[in-house]
Formats: structure tokens, sequence, C-alpha cells
């Protein structure tokens, strides 16, 4: 019985594994608050960890490719005012965003 269920366990574990997909997707921002909402945006059941890196604007996703794909996760992005490296923000959307995060008039140093 103890043989049947660890071989259950090994496939049931071995499948979750499989579908698992770990992306980096380009997201503008400026800040935390950025941060947060990008993040925020990825709070589903198919997505299991969502991280934004401020810094080098970059969102490292963990989430189930038989779930989910890459286009739809950037698209929650951008819904939620962010351009991503494949879907902009619709002006509507970037507007509502607070002034902080308001990312295109930036001017890099």
């Amino acid at each position: 019985m103890k043989t049947k269920l660890f071989l259950i366990l090994t496939f049931v574990f071995a499948v979750l594994i499989s579908a698992k997909e770990k992306k980096e997707i380009k997201v503008s921002g400026n800040c935390g608050m950025c941060k947060k909402k990008i993040e925020k945006s990825l709070k589903i059941n198919e997505v299991y960890n969502a991280k934004w890196d401020q810094k080098k604007k970059v969102l490292t996703v963990a989430f189930n490719e038989k779930a989910i794909t890459l286009d739809s996760i950037q698209q929650r992005v951008a819904a939620a005012g962010y351009d991503t490296e494949k879907f902009k923000a619709t002006d509507e959307n970037y507007a509502s965003l607070p002034e902080c995060c308001l990312y295109r008039d930036v001017k890099e140093h």
C-alpha cells in the first residue's frame, strides 16, 4: 500500500513540475507602487509567483503553461497600465496610474 501511494505521489509531483514554466518579461514601470500593481495583476491561480525587479524592469513569472499563456500574462499586466515587451497598455489604463508610476514621460539619465 505504501509503495502504491509513493508511486502516485511521485507521478503527481512530476506532472506538477512539468507544467510549471518560468519566464522573464520586460515590463515598464518606475517605483515600488508599480511593483505592487504589476505583481497584484498576476495574483491568479495559474500564476505561481510573479516578481518585478524595479532596477532591471524585468518581471520573473512562474506559471502553469497548461492553464495560461505568456501572451495572456502580458495582456493582464498591460491591462493594469504597464507596457510589456509584447503588449502596450491602453492610454486610458496608463493614464489611470498614480503620477509616480507614469513611466512613458520619464527621461532616463
